[in-house]
């Protein structure tokens, strides 16, 4: 299925030029007409190691270049909030220093706000508050993994969103349906992580560990869910370095100096399969959301 808001943008850029070349992007994307001055947003980040390692979190030229072409373009540093939470494996803190984010958020006056320290309020009880997809049943999360109820940050609720995922691959998003045995060839050894997979981080808390079984499945719901709660959903994506192998963390770091921006998150994560080797659509969650009309893979 084809969306209206399909398309992708690429830029391609290097060391000298990634600044300028984040502004070159989003105003390629057009993201001023779709985001409002006026209106809080939510710039989420992506911690999958509290040390740097090339490809495995948002690097510190992609957040300064995101917030600094936004502040050149007249949005207010008080209405910008930077967002990243904690994992079994990561430490917020320790991630701030290690990926070089702290002195960015400090260089442009913007918050940073730790989800660890957030009110998460019933899924169910938002309901009411939709935007879109009101009645939409989920695939696992209130039925596999957390029966007895959900809980996604209250602080989401209403807001647009601007996701800062990098290129690389993931061991467990080749999985379908909780299980390997279900799984074949070449996806037993995984997939790739990019725009669907970094809401992962956010609207779920620490117990989100429990969800990799089902992993696949998760991100469509998860995307699912932020088309109910974020009027705008963006992903600038950097591959300026690319993580190939045993991601998200241990990889071969692979230089190919692309930036890439949607607002199809499923779009996105589709040319982000092509450029790392896989056929998309052999990719459940891809195949999941297109088939389900959220998103073209």
């Amino acid at each position: 299925m084809v969306h209206k808001n399909s398309q992708i943008f690429i830029v391609k850029t290097s060391p000298k030029m990634v600044l300028e070349d984040y502004k070159k992007l989003m105003h390629l994307a057009k993201y001023e007409k779709n985001y409002s001055k006026d209106k809080k947003i939510i710039i989420k980040l992506n911690l999958s190691w509290s040390k740097f390692f090339p490809a495995c979190s948002s690097p510190p030229w992609q957040v300064e270049g995101v917030l600094k072409t936004m502040l050149d373009d007249g949005f207010k540093s008080k209405n910008l909030f930077t967002a990243e939470n904690r994992t079994v494996v990561t430490n917020i803190a320790k991630g701030l220093k290690g990926n070089k984010w702290a002195p960015i958020i400090k260089k442009y006056g913007v918050w940073f706000v730790p989800l660890t320290r957030i009110p998460f309020v019933p899924y169910e009880s938002l309901r009411s508050r939709f935007l879109t997809f009101k009645n939409k049943s989920l695939f696992v999360l209130d039925s596999k993994i957390f029966p007895e109820g959900f809980f996604i940050p209250q602080f989401y609720v209403g807001k647009s969103i601007i996701h800062l995922p990098t290129i690389k691959t993931h061991g467990h998003t080749g999985a379908l349906g909780g299980s390997l045995k279900k799984t074949s060839g070449e996806l037993r050894h995984g997939g790739i992580t990019c725009a669907m997979k970094n809401a992962f981080g956010g609207l779920l808390t620490k117990r989100r560990h429990f969800s990799h079984q089902y992993m696949s499945e998760v991100l469509v719901d998860l995307l699912i869910i932020q088309k109910q709660i974020h009027p705008n959903i963006l992903a600038i994506v950097d591959g300026t370095v690319c993580g190939d192998g045993a991601g998200p963390r241990t990889m071969i770091p692979k230089i190919k100096n692309y930036l890439i921006a949607g607002y199809d998150q499923v779009a996105v994560d589709t040319v982000v399969a092509k450029i790392l080797g896989f056929d998309p659509l052999k990719l459940p969650a891809i195949r999941l959301a297109h088939d389900e009309g959220i998103g073209c893979g």
